[in-house]
């Protein structure tokens, strides 16, 4: 199981819609969080998401059982380990 988290704030707040196109993806609220999961391979284009590169590259907030495999300019990638 691949899983994220990224902070409720509305900066962020297109990253989890973006990553919820994908129906194998499930998104959860965890307190001030979102928790973002699948059984495979989360993968998240910047672009389709709108954030500036500050907000891109500080949006992950942490990891649960999975490790960044991607994290560019272009996309996130998060798979189980």
């Amino acid at each position: 199981m691949s899983t994220f988290f990224v902070l409720d704030v509305p900066e962020n707040i297109t990253l989890p819609e973006v990553a919820a196109q994908d129906p194998r993806v499930w998104i959860e609220r965890i307190g001030p969080y979102f928790r973002i999961s699948s059984p495979g391979a989360i993968v998240v284009d910047r672009r389709a998401t709108g954030c500036r590169h500050a907000v891109w590259y500080s949006a992950v907030a942490g990891l649960l059982d999975s490790r960044i495999t991607q994290h560019d300019k272009n996309a996130l990638r998060v798979e189980s380990r």
